[in-house]
C-alpha cells in the first residue's frame, strides 16, 4: 500500500513536472513574441488553485486532473472577425500572427522538454552517479571475448577510442557496434592492451538483447541470493533460506538471476542439487521444482543479485557535465527514436510500449533509490514527451507544424472544417494510444 501510494506520489510529481515545462515553453515563447497569453493551465478540470499575473493578463491555474496542461491565447482556433476584439487586441491575438511565429509557439514546448534534459544530465553529471565498474567479472566459454584473449578482471577503457567509464556505457556502445570490427582496449594489471574483434548480428534486435554478454560473451559477474521464500514452498522444504548465496545447480556455475531460472523453468517435477553458501559454509540441497499450470518448475524463491566489483561513484568535472548534457540527449533522442520507428515497422513489438502504471513504478523506484535515479527518470520522460508531441498528429505540436507548412506552401490557412476534422481523427489516434498502452500495463501488472 505505502509502495504504491510512493510511486503514485512519484508519478504525479513528475508528471507536474514535465507538464510544465512543456507549457511554460509554448507560455514564454508566445509572451516574447507580443501574443496575449490568457491561461496558463497544469491539469485539466475543476480549478484547485488560481491566481493571477501582475499584469492581470494571465491566468495561472492548477487543475484536478494532473494528466496534461494547456496554455490559451487571445484568439486561438477562434474566427478573429466574430469576436468583440478592439484593434490593439487583435494584434495581439494568435490566430493572426505570422506562420513563422505560430511555429515558434508550437516547437517551444517540445524545445524546452529537450532542454529540460539536458539541464538534468548536466547536474547529473556533476553531481555522480553509482555504476558499475566496466570491469571484466565473467567469461562465457567458447565466446568471443575468450577466443581473442579476453580474461577475467580486465578493465575495458576504450571501444574504437571512445572512453568507457561504466558498464552501462560499454553495453550502449556495443548496442551501436552490432555488425561491426570494433577494437576493445583494456587495462590488465597495470598494462594496456587492444583487442580487435567482430560483433555478430543477433537474430534479436540488438535493443532487446544483453550485447556484452550474448554477443561478446562477457559481464560483470554476480553473485545470486536468496531473497525471500514462499511458505511451503518446495525452497522451503528443501531448507533454503534467506540470504543464501546460490553458487550452483546440478555443478554448473551461477552467477546470475536469469541464468538461474532457466536452470529451474526446465528441471520441473526433477530433483536438482543446489550448492550454496550460507555462513561462510558450503552446503548441498536437492530441490524439486514444482510445476505451474503451464509446465514450468518453480521454487517459490525471489532473488537478488550482488556484483562482484562494488559500485564506484563517478562524477564528472564541470566541462565534461557539461558535454555530457548534450551528449546523453541526443543519445537518448536517438534511441527513442529508434524503438518508436522499430515498433511502427513490427521489428520490435508493440508490447514493450508503457503507459501510466508502468512510469508510475518506474517513478517509484526511481525514487526510492535516490535523486539521480529519479533525476534519470525524469529527463527520460522528458525527452520521450518532446518526441512524442512532434509527432506529424493532429492535436500534437507536430500536428500544428504540418498545418502551419501547408499554411505557408498554400498562402492561406487550411479550411475549419478539415482542420476539425483531422483534430478528431488525432484525438482517437491519440486515446487508442493510450488505452493499449494503459492495456499493456494491466497485463504486465496481473500477469494475464
Amino acid at each position: 500500500m505505502i509502495e504504491g501510494l510512493y510511486a503514485l506520489f512519484s508519478f504525479l510529481l513528475a508528471i507536474a513536472i514535465l507538464i510544465a515545462v512543456h507549457e511554460y515553453g509554448h507560455f514564454i515563447v508566445a509572451r516574447k513574441l507580443g501574443i496575449r497569453v490568457e491561461k496558463f493551465s497544469i491539469g485539466f478540470g475543476p480549478s484547485l488553485l488560481s491566481w493571477r499575473s501582475k499584469d492581470q493578463e494571465v491566468e495561472y491555474v492548477i487543475a484536478a486532473i494532473p494528466l496534461g496542461g494547456y496554455v490559451k491565447m487571445l484568439g486561438e482556433n477562434e474566427n478573429i472577425d466574430q469576436q468583440p476584439l478592439s484593434e490593439s487586441e487583435k494584434l495581439r491575438a494568435y490566430d493572426i500572427q505570422p506562420v513563422w511565429k505560430r511555429a515558434a509557439v508550437a516547437f517551444a514546448g517540445p524545445l524546452f522538454n529537450f532542454l529540460f534534459a539536458i539541464l538534468i544530465y548536466m547536474v547529473i553529471g556533476w553531481l555522480g552517479q553509482s555504476v558499475l565498474p566496466p570491469v571484466v567479472g565473467k567469461i562465457i566459454p567458447s565466446s568471443a571475448a575468450e577466443q581473442v584473449g579476453l580474461t577475467i578482471e580486465d578493465r575495458i577503457t576504450h571501444i574504437n577510442q571512445e572512453s568507457i567509464h561504466s558498464w552501462r556505457s560499454l553495453e550502449e556502445m556495443l548496442k551501436q557496434s552490432v555488425g561491426q570490427d570494433i577494437t576493445l582496449q583494456v587495462n590488465r594489471s597495470g598494462s594496456s592492451m587492444q583487442f580487435q574483434l567482430n560483433l555478430n548480428t543477433p537474430e534479436k534486435d540488438p535493443l532487446l538483447i544483453n550485447v556484452a554478454r550474448d554477443i561478446l560473451g562477457i559481464s560483470p559477474g554476480m553473485e545470486v541470493y536468496v531473497h525471500t521464500i514462499q511458505e511451503g514452498s518446495a525452497a522451503h522444504q528443501a531448507g533454503l533460506k534467506e540470504n543464501d548465496q546460490i553458487l550452483l545447480v546440478n555443478g554448473e556455475n551461477i552467477d546470475d538471476v536469469r541464468l538461474f531460472i532457466q536452470r529451474i523453468r526446465v528441471h520441473a517435477s526433477q530433483a536438482v542439487t543446489l550448492s550454496i553458501l550460507r555462513n561462510d559454509n558450503m552446503l548441498n540441497l536437492s530441490v524439486t521444482p514444482t510445476p505451474d499450470e503451464n509446465g514450468i518448475g518453480r521454487i517459490g524463491i525471489s532473488l537478488q543479485e550482488q556484483p562482484i566489483h562494488a559500485p564506484v561513484h563517478y562524477r564528472m568535472d564541470l566541462w565534461d557535465g557539461f558535454q555530457y548534457g548534450f551528449v546523453r540527449t541526443w543519445e537518448m533522442s536517438d534511441l527513442t527514436v529508434q524503438v518508436l520507428t522499430k515498433m511502427l515497422t513490427s521489428a520490435i513489438s508493440a508490447d514493450n510500449l508503457g503507459g501510466p502504471i508502468a512510469i508510475a513504478q518506474l517513478a517509484g523506484r526511481a525514487a526510492e533509490i535516490g535523486l539521480v535515479a529519479f533525476l534519470s527518470i525524469l529527463a527520460l520522460i522528458s525527452i520521450n514527451l518532446g518526441i512524442l508531441n512532434l509527432l506529424p498528429v493532429p492535436i500534437l505540436d507536430g500536428g500544428h507544424l504540418v498545418f502551419l507548412s501547408l499554411e505557408a506552401i498554400r498562402g492561406k490557412p487550411l479550411e475549419r472544417k478539415l482542420m476539425e476534422f483531422s483534430q478528431a481523427i488525432g484525438i482517437v489516434l491519440i486515446m487508442a494510444l493510450m488505452f493499449f498502452a494503459f492495456y499493456n500495463d494491466l497485463l504486465r501488472l496481473f500477469g494475464a
